[in-house]
């Protein structure tokens, strides 16, 4: 059995045979965020509650800041991926400029995702 809790900026996992009182802790304490998979079992991340819910209230900078973060790249290295300045990406992360069409197409094939994610 495989317990996996996303919730950012929480992420774990418990793997094993996993003991009813502790499954009913994390039921109790993370709800939605947890989602409890049978051995071979897998859930694509884009099917979890957490991440619908979330992705309802996101605005092309918060998805650009999540792929960044989830592919552990720091904005410099964004930047020189894209041949544009850190500041740009900071600005854009903070919704303070829009990302272009070309910027994401870019950082569709960066992230392999859909260019609509970040327009």
């Amino acid at each position: 059995m495989l317990a996996v809790v996303k919730m950012p900026p929480i992420e774990f996992t418990v793997q094993g045979e996993i003991p009813d009182k502790y499954l009913n802790l994390l039921k109790k304490d993370f709800g939605p965020a947890l989602s409890i998979f049978e051995d071979g079992e897998t859930m694509a991340v884009t099917e979890m509650d957490w991440y619908r819910e979330m992705e309802e209230k996101e605005t092309p900078g918060d998805t650009l800041r999540f792929y960044r973060t989830l592919h552990r790249m720091t904005q410099e290295d964004l930047a020189v991926r894209l041949g544009i300045t850190k500041q740009k990406i900071s600005n854009m992360e903070h919704n303070a400029k829009p990302i272009s069409r070309k910027t994401a197409y870019q950082l569709s094939e960066i992230f392999k995702t859909g260019p609509g994610r970040f327009i």
